[in-house]
């Protein structure tokens, strides 16, 4: 045990957000985020049980992200038409402030992109969200 670890961040996870550098990207994926398939040549972490929100805060006490960009923070924006809630991204840039950072950070990537941003990613975390359209992709900065 270690102190200070969020409780809900697993040794395998701590071990690739610390194998990490500038610039890598993970993705936090809800519950239908095709993560195998996307994530065939990445590491993947599986958090089932836990919803995006509280992975998402437990990973920015410890990792930083990029100020040498414009947008560290990306959402998988809705499909033209489609009347899915996306009330999430609004707990996803209060999460993001709460820990010093400006919304002006976060930035959206049309669907299809999204997935082959993800599949460039080092790291995609499985979870149990039901949410639609909770996927982010995080940018790691400099400590």
């Amino acid at each position: 045990m270690l102190k200070k670890i969020p409780k809900i961040l697993s040794p395998d996870l701590l071990k690739y957000l610390s194998e990490m550098g500038h610039s890598d990207r993970l993705v936090i994926a809800d519950g239908n985020f095709p993560v195998h398939s996307i994530g065939k040549n990445c590491n993947i972490v599986r958090l089932d049980g836990h919803g995006v929100c509280e992975i998402l805060e437990a990973i920015l006490e410890l990792f930083p992200l990029d100020s040498y960009v414009d947008k560290s923070v990306f959402l998988m924006e809705k499909v033209e038409g489609d009347n899915a809630d996306t009330s999430i991204w609004d707990e996803f840039t209060k999460i993001v402030e709460s820990n010093s950072y400006d919304k002006s950070i976060i930035g959206n990537i049309e669907r299809f992109k999204f997935y082959e941003e993800a599949k460039e990613s080092y790291l995609i975390i499985a979870t149990s969200e039901k949410k639609l359209y909770a996927n982010i992709i995080l940018q790691k900065g400099v400590v």
